[in-house]
């Protein structure tokens, strides 16, 4: 079987789309390649590696990356998940499926850490409960049987 190739963008590749790579890395298992990157890079946010631990994804060793690296590759679907990512999104030559879907963004939140890591954590499940509902449908659409446990 072959993999089907996810992208998920965001502006920085620092919280949302890393924790989008993470959950759809757990819920989709070997039926997809996932990668994440952004219209700039900067750092994985430490809150997002501490919102996902909590769930047992560890995405400590991931990296930000630009979106630069991955046009010229074929994707089945991009994901954005922010509307800046969304507006700034290059054009990908094969045929891809465009999806957006606009989170906000954790890294903004202000207050104690205890405050932005519930800000963290909301998003998260989010995210999480999107992609259950993606995986959901494109099961339905395929066929295929995708765990959307967790």
């Amino acid at each position: 079987m072959t993999r089907r190739r996810v992208l998920v963008l965001c502006t920085h590749n620092s919280a949302r789309s890393q924790m989008a790579e993470g959950v759809l890395r757990v819920l989709a298992g070997d039926r997809f390649e996932v990668e994440s990157a952004g219209t700039e890079a900067t750092r994985v946010h430490p809150l997002a590696i501490r919102a996902m631990a909590e769930l047992g994804i560890d995405i400590s060793a991931h990296i930000s990356k630009t979106v630069d690296r991955f046009v010229g590759q074929p994707w089945d679907y991009v994901i954005t998940v922010c509307d800046s990512a969304n507006e700034r999104c290059p054009v990908f030559p094969s045929r891809t499926t465009r999806i957006h879907w606009s989170f906000e963004d954790p890294s903004q939140a202000t207050g104690t850490e205890d405050g932005r890591l519930a800000v963290f954590r909301r998003v998260r499940d989010e995210i999480a409960g999107r992609l259950r509902t993606w995986l959901a449908e494109q099961e339905t659409q395929s066929g295929n049987r995708i765990s959307t446990a967790r």
